[in-house]
């Protein structure tokens, strides 16, 4: 986690419609987490990020290149800019305010993500990951991740078959899938990223909710992963997962099945639907949330 001593807070009033690339732009230009509220009584939604203050001219320098980026973004949504609200923290009170914005919440039916100082526990029909804000994704609050849980949780829930026992996550980020495969109660676990940060953060993650003896976390390619896999997951990018159809078609066990995230709705889905298609794997459903779809496929 930055250790620097302050930190510039920026919210900003988003419609519906922009709210996930808003959410996303903030979070990819902070390094840190996203806070998504809804304001019922604008009809909008207030969305905060943090940035690090590492010297005296930071905040200009934010503020110089977040703003900017945020009137690009709203003028493609053909709305007007936004009117940002900052405000300058101190580190001490960086955590009082994330604890202020991120408490338990139900990702899906049945899987909660907590924060770790929160007491929360498991029930029969309830299941809780440890994760502390402090990322810019993976904490469940992105629609692409939200489909991925729960078509996840649909393969585990499968009353025609045997529930996944190897699971592959691929890109794994914060580790966030690869936890809800272990905890919907995969065998073994197979997570890696190309990104050594996010391998480093997948790890913590995985430790924090003592997942580690299902779980191996790692930066090696797929290319270098033994099959079959019962289930694989990949919440990424359309450009990666087109290009790995024929990796992921190799890894994917017989009757395994395969869950595709990351995807704009439209022309995205299709195109992968006829790529994987074209590597012997058929499309059984497609979700969509906005702009957003995940696919589940399953092997020939």
């Amino acid at each position: 986690m930055n250790t620097t001593a302050r930190w510039l807070k920026i919210t900003v009033a988003c419609p519906a419609a922009a709210t996930e690339a808003v959410s996303d732009l903030i979070g990819l230009l902070s390094g840190v987490g996203v806070d998504i509220r809804p304001l019922p009584d604008q009809g909008v939604n207030a969305i905060t990020g943090f940035f690090a203050l590492e010297s005296e001219a930071a905040a200009d320098e934010w503020l110089k290149r977040v703003i900017p980026e945020l009137n690009r973004l709203y003028g493609l949504y053909d709305l007007p800019p936004p009117s940002p609200n900052t405000e300058i923290i101190d580190d001490q009170d960086w955590a009082t305010s994330w604890r202020q914005f991120f408490s338990a919440f139900e990702v899906i039916p049945g899987l909660v993500i907590k924060p770790s100082w929160e007491d929360d526990r498991p029930g029969e029909n309830r299941r809780v990951i440890i994760m502390d804000p402090g990322m810019a994704f993976g904490t469940g609050q992105h629609a692409s991740t939200r489909m991925a849980l729960s078509l996840i949780a649909a393969c585990f829930r499968n009353p025609t078959g045997s529930p996944p026992k190897t699971v592959l996550d691929v890109g794994t980020g914060t580790g966030i899938l690869a936890m809800a495969a272990a905890v919907f109660g995969a065998e073994r676990v197979t997570a890696v990223d190309n990104d050594p940060e996010a391998v480093g953060i997948a790890t913590d993650n995985i430790r924090a909710n003592g997942l580690e003896g299902i779980i191996d976390v790692s930066g090696r390619s797929p290319s270098d992963l033994p099959g079959p896999c019962d289930l694989i997951c990949a919440n990424i990018v359309h450009d990666v997962l087109a290009e790995m159809a024929p990796e992921l078609g190799r890894l994917l066990g017989r009757n395994g099945r395969l869950v595709l995230s990351g995807i704009l709705r439209g022309e995205q889905e299709q195109h992968l639907a006829r790529l994987y298609g074209a590597n012997s794997m058929k499309t059984l459903s497609v979700e969509y949330q906005g702009e957003w779809a995940a696919m589940l496929l399953a092997g020939a």
